[in-house]
């Protein structure tokens, strides 16, 4: 099991602080550095920046978002990041929720899964250096009607395969990350309730012909983001996560369609979650914050002293983690550096000493 760290996107830090976090995750030995957008900072402009003032560590999109670029743009985005920062690059992509894609974007958000088919396939096929000819049903190239002529990626990423990333949730969505991505970035990852969600990823990589018959996962990377929490009080650690749970299960999306609020009722908190959305989007966002159950905060986050925590985090790898991306939850610079810290001190050991799956 390695370790990311998930820097998200400015607002929730400084830019400042974030790359600090990033230059501290490389000079650490971490695996990857990830950055999130979403309608204010955008993933590929930090990107770039952490990579100019870091040296090894891997550079991830988590996520860039599928409406807001059009398959070819992202092939170039990809293969320009990639080049510059002497293959380092991971793309990671996501259709974003209804609100956002319809309402920033002006993209419909109409049937993801075929979409982020299509999408994965271009992009694959321009990073290929292949001629792009394409005929979907959400994406045509060239049009047929007009003077467009199939042209090809003048440039060529570093790695020979650039690593494809998707974020996904529910159970079709999953089937199909397995099926065509090299890995997936998870959210509200929970060790004990991973079973189904994990197999669904590899029903899909079966399918596929991915992977080997006994193993269907192997070559595959499972990139959970995990709020991290030094603490000897639980109680009052997860009170320090319990507003970007609330967000997520309460405001990302309508009260017809939150992937997020239906996760956490296939975890069992239907009740908890459907209060934490009627109070959020009452904009009672503190009560909404309250009323996230402490036992979900603790079963998707890593919250304790190092002791608990190494324990907590054998459990990760035992549920097939391979990617343990962290998110370092404190209320100064100097505390998130000192996760990192010690997070690199304990991983190694409990990889040791994690139970077969």
């Amino acid at each position: 099991m390695r370790l990311a760290v998930n820097l998200g996107y400015m607002g929730l830090s400084s830019s400042q602080d974030m790359l600090t976090l990033a230059v501290e995750a490389d000079r650490l030995g971490y695996d990857s550095a990830w950055v999130a957008e979403a309608y204010g900072s955008d993933a590929v402009t930090f990107l770039s920046w952490i990579g100019a003032r870091t040296e090894r560590i891997a550079l991830g999109s988590a996520v860039m978002q599928i409406p807001a670029r059009t398959p070819a743009m992202t092939a170039m985005t990809a293969a320009t990041l990639d080049h510059l920062s002497g293959g380092r690059f991971r793309l990671g992509l996501g259709v974003s929720g209804p609100q956002v894609s319809e309402g920033w974007h002006g993209v419909r958000f109409d049937k993801p899964l075929g979409r982020t088919r299509e999408y994965v396939e271009i992009v694959r096929l321009a990073l290929e250096r292949q001629r792009l000819e394409y005929a979907g049903q959400h994406f045509t190239l060239p049009l047929p009607d007009g003077p467009g002529k199939a042209l090809k990626l003048t440039i060529a990423p570093t790695q020979d395969h650039l690593p494809v990333y998707l974020a996904a949730v529910g159970p079709r969505n999953l089937e199909l990350t397995g099926e065509i991505a090299d890995g997936w970035l998870a959210i509200f990852f929970s060790p004990e309730h991973s079973g189904e969600v994990v197999e669904s990823i590899a029903a899909g990589r079966r399918a596929a012909g991915r992977g080997t018959d006994t193993h269907p996962l192997e070559g595959f990377d499972i990139v959970p983001t995990v709020p991290v929490v030094l603490t000897h009080d639980v109680e009052a650690g997860a009170a320090a996560v319990a507003a970007y749970s609330a967000l997520y299960i309460g405001g990302m999306g309508s009260r017809d369609k939150n992937f997020y609020n239906q996760l956490a009722c296939r975890m069992g908190f239907e009740e908890e979650a459907a209060r934490v959305q009627e109070l959020f989007l009452a904009g009672q966002h503190r009560d909404a914050a309250a009323a996230v159950p402490v036992e979900f905060i603790d079963a998707t986050a890593l919250i304790g002293p190092p002791e608990r925590i190494r324990e907590r985090a054998a459990r990760y790898a035992a549920a097939g983690v391979t990617t343990l991306g962290v998110s370092p939850f404190a209320l100064t610079l100097e505390e998130r550096v000192e996760t990192l810290r010690v997070m690199a001190d304990l991983v190694p050991t409990t990889v040791q000493e994690a139970p077969t799956p």
